[in-house]
């Protein structure tokens, strides 16, 4: 159903919902609340604590007007009486305030309330007006709003299009009589106008437990599909792996050794291998690896490595070229020059070159193979579904081996990688130091400068990793740019380069280099290092505005010092008083496995912000803002192995299934 069929959606008002990616009634009735207000618990100002989340109440007293901030930022402000106190209400980017607030009226403010320049100011507060339409009780969704949205709109227009939706669960009615699931139309209507929140939490998981079971499903089916007869016979012997394992000059943990164990049964059995790999950072999967490589090889096939970088691209070709010398290795790269590519792709096509290494080049269509056999993808995550299959396309059903340096909980193994079966690498080899990790507040950030100084002075180097490329809407957070400039200014005699996203990448692998190269002492960057780079010389990790990051993410920016044997550390600076925020940071001072961290990342933010924050491309935004525990997850995991081969489950769900799978096949996880 068109969005425009839903009561209350004119032309205009569809056009503001679609800033919102939402264009049918489906997609609006899953358009899930970011919040919910107790409207029977109005705060009053004196019972605020400072950079608390509160409902408040106060009439507006001053004509809404736009002014600019220093750092040339627009902003909207007006003045709020509440008895004898008041407060600034102030908005970045939110033209639409200019038209809906009037003064000399009363309205409900939700925001962070803060105590900033000697007043109190509340700043993108969301606002309704008080009149008989709005009940000062229950339970009230709050949504993200875009243009001239209000909250009252959006609560209106959802409701209308869930009365005139048909919602219907696909999951066979045996299951849910035998494990009496709430109807799924009245999860969703209790999602989006709950009596109390015991009753949200329930309406959560259910919905939670429909989208789950059709993913499970989707992937048990491709899977099935995938279990291909083996093609390719390996001549590849015990001995011949241990003489090739023996090149490295280091003993191989037991997690590798176990590793390798399970991907020489894969290939020495009767289906095709279709693996993941996922390993903390440090772990040791590019040994491993390359050990599924030598086996391609060394028994006359052909073996390509992708990588999503092409710095780390080029320290995968270097590798191998020094542990494969009796092997042809070519390295192919957007950058190539033309004529160096049509050799290359020659030398593929005859079989000369055994080994290829590069990037997404190497998938284009006018690269073609001569016997490949062996498929490896580096950083899995940042390769979509379409993107692996293309590359498996060059080969006749090859073995893949697809590598992850991204812990995730055990429990979202089973969704983000359904299709795959799955080895994890758990220790490190012994001579890895642990990153000492500490949270540093403003009242610090002299000392961590004078830490950073010495560091550079002993011949170390430093990264400097920032949230955001511009300034953000409420001007608080300094760009890439600023803190490059800044850095520069107070380091003096510091070498400082700068990278980051909006770069060409020609541009971005030559500072990388030149870092790696020891040409500058410090690089102020993007997240654009939290995968691809390794710099051993580096041994200081600086994270400003920490409290923006997941737990995940910060243990791989993390991950790019400690690479060689000297000590390093990882410095989390943060200006955030929230007593949440400073409890996550500490759990990263505390943990240094990456799945640990993952394990904690899950339980405090919850699965549903989880998967919402670690997007590219939106993996699973059906279920955008709920939140649900993790044994939703187990839950439909078993009721779909419990459905999954019977008939009823095949007619109802197959088509359904496909259809989001095929969704997903452009998707990255960042």
């Amino acid at each position: 159903m068109k969005i425009t069929e839903v009561k209350g959606v004119s032309d205009k008002r569809a056009s503001d919902f679609l800033k919102l990616g939402i264009d049918t009634a489906e997609k609006l009735i899953k358009h899930f609340p970011r919040n919910y207000l107790d409207l029977r618990n109005v705060v009053p100002l004196e019972k605020c604590y400072n950079n608390e989340m509160v409902l408040t109440c106060g009439k507006v007293v001053t004509m809404p007007r736009v002014f600019d901030s220093k750092r040339r930022v627009k902003f909207i402000k007006v003045a709020v009486e509440q008895g004898m106190l008041g407060f600034t209400a102030i908005w970045f980017n939110a033209q639409y305030v200019l038209s809906k607030l009037k003064p000399n009226v009363d309205y409900l403010f939700y925001g962070r309330v803060r105590g900033d320049y000697g007043g109190i100011t509340i700043t993108n507060p969301t606002f309704e007006e008080v009149d008989n339409n709005v009940r000062l009780k229950g339970i009230v969704p709050v949504y993200t709003v875009r243009g001239n949205l209000t909250q009252r709109a959006v609560r209106d227009c959802v409701l209308n299009a869930l009365a005139k939706l048909q919602v219907e669960s696909v999951i066979p009615p045996s299951i849910s009589k035998k494990y009496n699931l709430m109807p799924l139309k009245k999860a969703y209507f209790d999602v989006h106008a709950p009596k109390d929140m015991v009753e949200q939490k329930k309406a959560a998981e259910r919905i939670a437990i429909e989208e789950y079971f059709v993913l499970i499903s989707a992937f048990k089916l491709i899977k099935g599909d995938r279990q291909q007869v083996r093609i390719n016979n390996y001549a590849c012997k015990g001995a011949d792996m241990r003489e090739f394992i023996s090149r490295f000059g280091f003993e191989f943990t037991d997690g590798q050794k176990k590793a390798v164990n399970e991907i020489f049964a894969d290939l020495t059995s009767a289906r095709s291998m279709n693996r993941l790999l996922q390993g903390d950072v440090g772990s040791g999967k590019t040994a491993v690896a390359l050990c599924a490589i030598y086996a391609s090889v060394k028994s006359g096939y052909q073996a390509a490595m992708l990588a999503p970088t092409e710095i780390l691209a080029e320290q995968n070709y270097n590798i191998i070229k020094r542990l494969f010398p009796d092997y042809e290795c070519v390295f192919l790269s957007g950058s190539t020059k033309a004529k160096e590519k049509r050799e290359i792709k020659s030398a593929i096509k005859s079989g000369k070159a055994r080994i290829v290494v590069g990037t997404h080049a190497v998938i284009q269509e006018d690269v073609e193979f001569y016997n490949l056999s062996m498929c490896v993808c580096d950083e899995q995550h940042r390769f979509g579904v379409q993107q692996r299959s293309a590359l498996l396309a060059k080969g006749i059903i090859p073995d893949v081996l697809v590598m992850s340096a991204t812990p995730i909980p055990r429990t979202l193994s089973l969704i983000f990688y359904g299709d795959l079966d799955v080895t994890e690498i758990t220790d490190k080899p012994k001579h890895r130091q642990a990153v000492s990790t500490f949270v540093v507040p403003e009242r610090k950030y002299e000392g961590m400068l004078g830490f950073i100084k010495d560091t550079v002075k002993s011949g170390r180097q430093v990264f400097c990793v920032c949230p955001k490329i511009d300034e953000d809407d409420e001007g608080t957070i300094m760009s890439v740019t600023e803190l490059y400039q800044n850095l520069s200014s107070v380091l003096g005699g510091v070498r400082v380069s700068l990278l980051h996203g909006k770069m060409k990448d020609a541009e971005k692998t030559a500072i990388m280099q030149d870092f790696k190269d020891k040409k500058s002492d410090l690089l102020v960057s993007t997240t654009v290092v939290e995968v691809g780079i390794d710099v051993p010389n580096a041994t200081v990790m600086v994270i400003y505005n920490a409290e923006r990051f997941g737990l995940s993410q910060l243990h791989q920016l993390r991950g790019r010092v400690g690479r060689g044997s000297d000590k390093s550390y990882c410095f989390l600076y943060s200006s955030s008083d929230d007593a949440k925020a400073v409890e996550r940071l500490n759990v990263l001072c505390e943990n240094t496995d990456g799945f640990k961290i993952a394990e904690k990342d899950f339980d405090m933010r919850g699965s549903g912000d989880f998967l919402g924050t670690r997007q590219s491309g939106k993996f699973f935004n059906e279920l955008g803002n709920l939140v649900y525990s993790s044994s939703v997850i187990f839950f439909a995991k078993r009721i779909c192995d419990e459905t999954f081969t019977s008939p009823e489950f095949i007619s109802g769900i197959r088509d359904i299934a496909l259809e989001k799978y095929e969704r997903l096949k452009d998707v990255t996880l960042n």
